[in-house]
């Protein structure tokens, strides 16, 4: 997930032009994907990849992160946590209530590579207070929004975390990997 130095996902209004992203920034996403072949997301979120990455590949000019990421999201199972998307039509995507968590401890029971939350900051929120989230991938952007929506919220106190990867990249943002599950 994209976040702010001062720990914002999106500004007051949603918005996310300040986010820096290019193709070493996509060579690290697509490292973290590879790992992945399940992708989770909110309502919201959801909607907008379904409107953007079944189609990418084919527009003319398409760039190989959006080819090569296409292709994935052809083929991730899809995860949506909603209370009112209706799953009739949906190709290879599972609807599940918002706060039905047994279903999605279940899943992740399941064997099979990492399920991948991709951006939706509430599903995010609502998954951290459920204590379902087992590592955090971020992208910190070097910028101060002041205001917007927060990174972490609902949280249960004091969730210690250990860094298993850090990287700066030649843009300025900082790829961080934290596990949350210490042994």
């Amino acid at each position: 997930m994209h976040t702010s130095l001062d720990g914002f996902v999106a500004g007051p209004n949603g918005e996310m032009n300040w986010i820096k992203a290019d193709d070493e920034t996509f060579e690290n996403v697509e490292k973290r994907v590879k790992q992945t072949d399940t992708a989770l997301y909110g309502r919201v979120t959801y909607q907008m990849m379904e409107a953007y990455w079944p189609t990418a590949a084919d527009k003319p000019g398409a760039s190989r992160h959006d080819i090569e990421h296409a292709a994935w999201y052809k083929n991730a199972h899809k995860i949506v946590l909603s209370n009112t998307l209706d799953a009739a039509g949906l190709s290879n995507t599972l609807i599940i209530g918002k706060n039905d968590f047994d279903q999605l401890r279940a899943l992740k029971a399941q064997p099979g590579k990492d399920i991948l939350v991709f951006g939706s900051p509430s599903a995010a929120h609502a998954l951290m207070a459920a204590g379902l989230i087992d590592g955090y991938w971020l992208f910190v952007n070097p910028i101060l929004l002041g205001a917007g929506i927060p990174l972490f919220k609902g949280i249960p106190e004091q969730t210690k975390l250990r860094l298993l990867e850090s990287k700066t990249l030649t843009n300025g943002v900082t790829t961080l990997y934290y596990e949350t599950k210490l042994s």
